[in-house]
């Protein structure tokens, strides 16, 4: 499979009841690309004081990898700051949220599979 960036769809949605919505581009686009092992593999774009509200994963987790800004992030109660490069992991059970507080567009890979 060849996927083209120009193929890839793009939509803006609100995330966990997120603060505001966020401009996500699926890398793959159902759960049957990732041979239900996954839900979700996208490139978030999270403008300033947008992100992904706080939620509890069950029957999944989840990974983000930071590609550029600095996010706020939420690992089960504890505040971090997130850069470029960074990696976070939520199991099953966990939670998390995220939010862009910097004026610099966050981007984000995230990616949910089944546990």
């Amino acid at each position: 499979m060849v996927r083209r960036e120009k193929d890839r769809i793009f939509e803006e949605i609100t995330i966990q009841n997120g603060p505001a919505p966020v401009h996500v581009r699926r890398i793959l686009q159902s759960p049957e690309e990732m041979l239900n092992k996954g839900k979700i593999f996208n490139h978030n774009y999270i403008e300033k004081g947008a992100g992904i509200g706080w939620h509890i994963h069950k029957g999944t987790c989840e990974y983000y990898y930071v590609l550029k800004g600095e996010a706020l992030y939420n690992d089960n109660g504890v505040e971090t700051v997130l850069h470029p490069g960074d990696v976070t992991f939520t199991n099953d059970g966990e939670g998390h949220s995220l939010t862009n507080v910097k004026d610099e567009t966050l981007e984000v890979i995230a990616l949910v599979l089944n546990t």
